[in-house]
């Protein structure tokens, strides 16, 4: 990926999880990745009540951020060039809109650019059990080229934290968006 733009858009929505998407920023600035977030309302809201963080200071962790009505905004655009776009966490109602092409705010907007534009999309899809329309969106927004990528921990290195868990989850995205930095623990067998 040496070629490939630096940038990538972070998406968080109100899904539980924003844990994941601020670790997402921390580690995208540690691998010198620019980063551009764009975060639903109820995300905002989800960061505070999980994490105990305002929007001012989520928005410090990416070096650009935009308001989900600004679909003017470069991420809208598909000559604005990156790398790739993770959706940490993605809520349903951020899957069924990429799923179905429904562009009413940025998110949704720049998912719908990345996947035209046949860049890596990853969603980190949360809230369970699925139903039938949740299982059909994750199959439509897969054949459209995103990666649907449940933020499930793997216990093979029996982490002791959930920072660890959190961690290797993180890392392993990063590795799918190719990030030479990442470092996923490799599963040595038992």
């Amino acid at each position: 990926m040496s070629n490939a733009p630096a940038r990538v858009v972070v998406g968080i929505t109100g899904a539980t999880g924003a844990v994941y998407g601020v670790r997402l920023l921390e580690r995208l600035r540690a691998a010198g990745r620019e980063t551009h977030l764009v975060v639903s309302p109820a995300g905002v809201l989800n960061v505070h009540h999980e994490l105990g963080l305002d929007r001012q200071t989520l928005e410090s962790l990416a070096h650009t951020a935009y308001h989900p009505s600004d679909v003017g905004a470069a991420i809208a655009s598909g000559s604005f060039a990156t790398a790739a776009m993770v959706v940490a966490p993605c809520s349903m109602k951020t899957l069924a809109s990429v799923a179905h092409g429904f562009c009413d705010n940025l998110l949704s907007r720049a998912a719908d650019v990345t996947l035209k534009e046949r860049r890596r999309l990853v969603l980190m899809v949360r809230e369970t059990p699925f139903n039938l329309a949740h299982l059909r969106n994750m199959t439509a927004a897969t054949e459209m080229g995103a990666v649907v990528f449940p933020p499930l921990p793997a216990f093979y290195h029996r982490p002791q934290t959930i920072d660890e868990m959190v961690n290797e989850t993180v890392e392993r995205v990063l590795a799918l968006i190719g990030v030479d930095s990442a470092a996923p623990k490799a599963w040595a067998g038992l």
